[in-house]
């Protein structure tokens, strides 16, 4: 019984021991991305990164919009002339679009244009 106690005692050490060499290993990454005539050039369309980076969009647009990370769901209000960050953390894996605001629905939501842009988050 006495052993058993000890082991329980060792877990939450254990447990917080192997969640920060997970975190050690994250890396910090930046995404400068340009929204011109309502498209994000075709190199900076699809973004690869590892579960758990931090991740920043900085973005440039030449017209007022409202960008949309699906899966995150990160709003993010960009005017021309200003860089706007977009930060997060990729906890989640899979793939997620950014995609714009255009305009509300009947229904009272908001109805989203083209991809501007894929992010891939890696395990």
């Amino acid at each position: 019984m006495c052993s058993f106690r000890r082991l329980l005692a060792s877990m939450p050490a254990l447990s917080l021991s192997s969640a920060l060499i997970v975190v050690a290993d994250a890396a910090e990454v930046t995404y400068a991305l340009t929204i011109a005539n309502g498209r994000v050039p075709d190199n900076m369309r699809l973004i690869r990164v590892k579960q758990n980076d931090v991740v920043k969009l900085e973005w440039r647009t030449d017209k007022p919009l409202t960008v949309h990370l699906h899966g995150y769901d990160i709003e993010q209000e960009l005017k021309p002339g200003t860089v706007t960050e977009m930060t997060f953390t990729a906890r989640a894996t899979g793939r997620f679009t950014v995609e714009p605001h255009i305009g509300r629905t009947p229904s009272g939501g908001h109805a989203h244009g083209d991809v501007l842009v894929t992010i891939e988050v890696y395990p």
